[in-house]
């Protein structure tokens, strides 16, 4: 999974947005106003920050060279994915999934009932 298939990936879940909130080399994904994915796009394969469980975040750093703790982030709870290659797509996938999904657990039930199912396949 490269960093477009991952910045479309993330523009599918609802109500997502773009943003640049930290310049234009960080595309920032919300939901209800919260960051759930922090896009690189400088030079290179590309990294992108997302929220993790912290046990799950501990466990993902020991088996994936690729992943690491979250750049300028909370290290606890984001972790970096690398983007070139060495994380499956498919666990990039539900990682980003991931991240959304604790974002939105958070938000006020109001913001919460304004999403809507999210689309199929997550």
């Amino acid at each position: 999974m490269n960093r477009d298939d991952v910045i479309t990936l993330c523009l599918d879940l609802a109500r997502a947005e773009e943003t640049y909130t930290f310049g234009d080399g960080v595309a920032v994904f919300k939901v209800g106003g919260r960051m759930f994915a922090l896009v690189n796009l400088g030079d290179g394969p590309g990294v992108v920050n997302l929220k993790c469980d912290p046990a799950r975040a501990l466990e993902l750093r020991e088996a994936y060279a690729g992943i690491r703790p979250g750049y300028h982030q909370d290290k606890r709870h984001w972790n970096s994915v690398d983007l070139d290659g060495s994380v499956e797509d498919d666990l990039v996938r539900e990682l980003v999934e991931d991240s959304y999904d604790l974002v939105v657990a958070r938000l006020p039930r109001a913001v919460r009932d304004t999403l809507g199912d999210r689309p199929s396949g997550g």
